[in-house]
């Protein structure tokens, strides 16, 4: 297993940007599939990114085009840069090992009107 620690939320106005960090206990190089998930309260957490060992990614049909998900494998750290954000990214934003079933803590992102 690995243990995943998000970071970088907080509150941005609508149209701004933001990058997550999700440092990993240990390294991710044997974690083919990491991504990023978003929940807001009495939902289910949604997909919002993926990214495989060697870099391709898939998005979400919300986040593409705004975000992108990288990973720095010698770092064990996966981000998520978000650009041009909207009310509607405001959630608790989750990184995960997908393949695992990993989770991190979670960290908040905001974004106001």
């Amino acid at each position: 297993q690995v243990q995943l620690v998000e970071s970088g939320g907080g509150l941005v106005q609508s149209g701004g940007s933001l990058r997550l960090s999700c440092v990993a206990s240990r390294s991710i190089f044997g974690i083919n599939l990491m991504g990023w998930y978003r929940q807001t309260p009495g939902k289910q957490r949604d997909l919002v990114a993926t990214i495989t060992r060697s870099g391709i990614t898939n998005y979400a049909d919300s986040a593409k085009g705004r975000f992108t998900i990288s990973r720095d494998n010698a770092r064990n750290t996966v981000y998520l840069q978000m650009n041009s954000l909207k009310p509607e990214d405001t959630a608790v934003y989750f990184c995960a090992a997908i393949e695992f079933g990993y989770w991190g803590q979670g960290t908040q992102v905001t974004v106001s009107s």
